[in-house]
């Protein structure tokens, strides 16, 4: 199954410990209550779900569901860093494995997190940390030539000339190309790619609450207040004013 990182709105970090597991033991996870994001220092385990296995071990990330039921199978003794967390949005209802290519970076920001987390409690550097290996999860299984335009959205997301031709250009393939390996790969065209990702800014800045309907507008490159809310109402189905009053952090 895919899960979708690059759009979720996460809203409480609960845990963050590192487990360790002793070969040949096996455990069972019933209605687990929060998300959990694990990563794999050394050893191995196997997550068993609905007759099927699903591997820990250094080569991936995991993603375990709210609300799943698994059984867990230690193969190899090691550790096993866990995030646990709460997102405004569903991602999946099995047991997700997520190949990594730099597992020690990865490690790294959770050792940071669990610092912060234990002895300092700076909320807003703890998200910017989580989002950051949200990010660097999805960034992986990107292909090679849409890079370069990726990049460019990331830190110019609200920039109202991202264009076709200037993020082609930034990958230095055709735009005609452009739009047709963006459209396959994602699912959506650049355009959408864009204002998907603008409405879910959005989303984060309305249920934190300490911006007017117009100052998010703004802040997530919408040309006019009366544009983002109706853009808006079309993606969520409430528009920003009911979003803030049920979503509130």
């Amino acid at each position: 199954m895919q899960v979708n990182l690059k759009n979720i709105t996460v809203t409480e970090i609960s845990g963050v410990v590192t487990v360790y597991s002793e070969k040949s033991k096996r455990d069972k996870m019933t209605n687990r209550k929060t998300c959990g994001l694990s990563f794999c220092k050394e050893g191995q385990i196997t997550y068993i779900q609905n007759g099927r296995e699903y591997v820990s071990n250094k080569d991936c990330a995991v993603i375990l569901p709210k609300g799943g039921t698994y059984f867990i199978k230690r193969d190899k003794t090691g550790a096993f860093p866990v995030i646990n967390f709460d997102c405004l949005d569903f991602l999946c209802d099995t047991v997700t494995v997520i190949p990594v290519r730099n597992a020690e970076e990865l490690i790294a920001d959770y050792e940071r997190i669990k610092t912060l987390f234990y002895f300092d409690g700076n909320r807003t550097q703890i998200f910017s940390i989580f989002y950051g290996m949200l990010h660097k999860l999805s960034y992986d299984d990107i292909p090679r030539e849409l890079k370069g335009a990726v990049r460019l959205i990331n830190s110019n997301l609200c920039d109202a000339s991202l264009t076709n031709a200037k993020l082609a250009s930034e990958c230095n393939i055709s735009e005609v190309y452009f739009r047709k390996l963006f459209t396959k790969h994602f699912g959506v065209s650049p355009k959408q790619y864009i204002i998907d990702l603008r409405i879910q800014k959005a989303k984060q800045l309305l249920a934190e609450g300490a911006m007017s309907v117009s100052a998010v507008s703004n802040e997530c490159g919408f040309s006019n207040p009366y544009h983002f809310c109706r853009l808006f109402k079309q993606h969520t189905g409430s528009t920003p004013t009911e979003y803030r009053k049920t979503n509130l952090i």
